[in-house]
C-alpha cells in the first residue's frame, strides 16, 4: 500500500493544470468510489480502535496515527449504503486531511490510482439515495470496458458528524463596514452543497446575497455573460470565493481565466478550500488569487469580505 501512495508529493503538480488523480476503492458493492489523491495522506490496514461512548453512529472509534488520536469513520454507513451481506468486512483505512483536520475512513478493497482531467468530471445526477453524498462522477476504462466512478462528497459526510458553528465573533464584526455590505452580492463557486450552506449561513448575517454555482466553468460563463452584456463585473459582485477542486474546471484554472480577461481581471478572488498547506499559498501567487482561506473559518470569511469592502470604499 505504501508503494501505491509513495508518489503523492509528485502528483501535486497536477493541481492547477486542470488535472487530478483519483484513488479508486470499493465499499462492498459493485460500485466503484473515489477520493482525490491530493487529500489522501496514506492508506493503511484497519488499525486497533478505541470506542467512544455516545459517539455518532458512523464514528467507529479513534486510533493513534503518527502520535495523534484521529477519528475513524465508517464511510459505507456514512453515505447510506445498507449492509446486505454479512460477508463484508472493511479492509483498509484512508487517512485524509480536510478542513484542517485529519481523519480516517473505513473502506473495502483499494483498486488503483487514475490520472484524469477535471473536464471529464461531471456533477452527479439529481436523484435520491447515496447520490446525495456524491460531489461528482466520471467514466473510466477498466479492462476494455467503461465503468462509472462515484466521487464522494467528504465535506457533507463530515458535516453530519461534526457540528459546524457559523456564528461570527463580536470582535471581528465591523458594524460600520457591514452596513455597506447589506444587499451586496458575492459569487461562491464550489461543488459541495455543504460549503455553499456554510458560506451562506455565515455571510447572510452581514446582509450579503450569495450567488452559488457548483463548478468553475459555470462561474466563468456567468462572468463572461455579464461582461458581454456590457456590465461591469465588479458592480455585479463584491468578490468571488472559489474552491480549488471542482468538476469541469478547477479554481486555479478559473482564476487564471479571469485574470486573462481585461473585462474582469480586477475581480477580487479568494481561494476557499479544504486543501491546506504551503502548496496552496504558492498556487495562489501563481494564478493570481488575492487570498487563500482554509475551510471552514467563519470569522476569516467575514474578515476577508470586510477588508474587500474597505478597499472598495477607499478607491
Amino acid at each position: 500500500m505504501s508503494e501505491l501512495m509513495s508518489s503523492i508529493d509528485q502528483r501535486t503538480q497536477l493541481v492547477g493544470e486542470n488535472r487530478l488523480e483519483l484513488l479508486l476503492f470499493k465499499l462492498g458493492t459493485r460500485h466503484t468510489f473515489a477520493l482525490n489523491v491530493f487529500k489522501v495522506r496514506e492508506v493503511i490496514t484497519v488499525p486497533f480502535m478505541n470506542q467512544i461512548p455516545g459517539a455518532h453512529k458512523n464514528l467507529k472509534g479513534v486510533t493513534n496515527y503518527r502520535g495523534a488520536s484521529i477519528p475513524i469513520i465508517d464511510l459505507r454507513a456514512a453515505i447510506g449504503i445498507k449492509l446486505t451481506s454479512d460477508n463484508y468486512e472493511p479492509e483498509n483505512v484512508i487517512i485524509t486531511e480536510y478542513n484542517r483536520s485529519v481523519q480516517g475512513f473505513l473502506i473495502g478493497k483499494v483498486m488503483h490510482i487514475i490520472n484524469t482531467s477535471w473536464s471529464d468530471i461531471q456533477p452527479p445526477p439529481t436523484v435520491a439515495g447515496k447520490n446525495n453524498y456524491l460531489t461528482a462522477i466520471t467514466d473510466i476504462q477498466i479492462n476494455d470496458s467503461s465503468e462509472l466512478v462515484e466521487i464522494i462528497d467528504v465535506e457533507k459526510v463530515l458535516a453530519e458528524i461534526v457540528e459546524y458553528d457559523t456564528s461570527i465573533s463580536d470582535d471581528v464584526l465591523d458594524t460600520e463596514i457591514s452596513a455597506h455590505l447589506n444587499g451586496k452580492k458575492i459569487l461562491v463557486v464550489d461543488d459541495s452543497a455543504t460549503a455553499h450552506w456554510q458560506i451562506r449561513e455565515t455571510l447572510s448575517q452581514l446582509g450579503l446575497e450569495i450567488i452559488a454555482v457548483n463548478d468553475g466553468l459555470k462561474a466563468l460563463n456567468l462572468l463572461r455573460k455579464w461582461a458581454d452584456e456590457g456590465k461591469t463585473v465588479t458592480d455585479e459582485i463584491v468578490m468571488m470565493f472559489t474552491d480549488a477542486e471542482m468538476p469541469e474546471m478547477d479554481g486555479y484554472r478559473l482564476t487564471a481565466e479571469v485574470r486573462n480577461d481585461p473585462r474582469m481581471s480586477d475581480l477580487f478572488i479568494a481561494l476557499n478550500t479544504s486543501l491546506s498547506g504551503s502548496f496552496n499559498e504558492a498556487m495562489v501567487k501563481k494564478v493570481g488569487c488575492n487570498r487563500f482561506i482554509s475551510k471552514f473559518q467563519p470569522d476569516l470569511l467575514v474578515e476577508v469580505v470586510q477588508q474587500r469592502m474597505r478597499e472598495i470604499l477607499n478607491t
